[in-house]
């Protein structure tokens, strides 16, 4: 059963490294994840699962300690999901959004609770999500998630998308839902919208609407900005 969950941004500039001089405009998010993430430990889980966004080469399970890293990004540091001391499963590395994930269980120094990934295929339908979520959910013992992702990338004209008007009312009703567990809401986001709109984390925010059902978790917003033209929010559902 379900009794935690952290939603966090999955820019690799969350990593300081990676953003070298910019890195400071990003310290308000890194707070907030650190928030949600106490809000994980203090759940005190059997297990936790973190899911992200993932291209088709990304998607599956990975192991704890399966590894990742920023080289693509420009920087020579690597990561490991959780304590573990295996391999990236068919020697895949973590794709981006799990990488981050991993990045911010170090950062806090997440320890003891068993930890495995999970690349959600980003085009996967609502009703795919939904049904994962579910699954997961039903597993035995406590689990909790930390679930990567991005909103719109079309809020400004600077963003990867460059500026679409319905960018911010979509990311208004998601940072709503995220901040109030709406199960519903977040089920009934649309799809092809979220793909214009270019929301990388509408495929992972759905797997936990599905995870979520009946458990009674209440949510908290902690963080909502689009600094870089792309929506970041930070969620707590406990």
């Amino acid at each position: 059963m379900l009794v935690a969950a952290a939603v966090c941004p999955c820019p690799p500039l969350l990593v300081p490294e990676v953003a070298a001089g910019s890195a400071p405009e990003l310290d308000a998010a890194r707070a907030a994840c650190s928030e949600a993430l106490g809000v994980l430990a203090a759940a005190r889980p059997d297990r936790l699962l973190v899911l992200g966004p993932a291209d088709e080469s990304g998607r599956g399970t990975y192991p704890e300690g399966a590894r990742g890293s920023f080289r693509g990004f420009g920087v020579d540091a690597a990561v490991r999901l959780g304590r573990g001391g295996g391999e990236p499963a068919s020697g895949r590395e973590l794709p981006p959004s799990l990488a981050v994930g991993a990045w911010l269980l170090e950062r806090a120094g997440w320890s003891g609770t068993p930890v495995e990934g999970l690349g959600v295929a980003e085009p996967l339908p609502a009703g795919r999500c939904v049904e994962l979520g579910r699954d997961i959910g039903g597993r035995p013992g406590r689990i909790a998630l930390l679930v990567m992702g991005d909103a719109s990338a079309r809020r400004s004209l600077k963003g990867p998308g460059y500026l679409d008007e319905r960018a911010a009312p979509f990311d208004a009703e998601v940072a709503r839902a995220l901040g109030s567990a709406d199960v519903a809401a977040l089920e009934a986001l649309d799809v092809e919208l979220a793909r214009e709109l270019k929301a990388a984390g509408r495929a992972p925010w759905q797997v936990l609407a599905g995870a979520a059902e009946n458990t009674g978790l209440t949510g908290t917003l902690l963080y909502e900005d689009a600094p870089y033209g792309v929506g970041y929010m930070v969620a707590a559902w406990s």
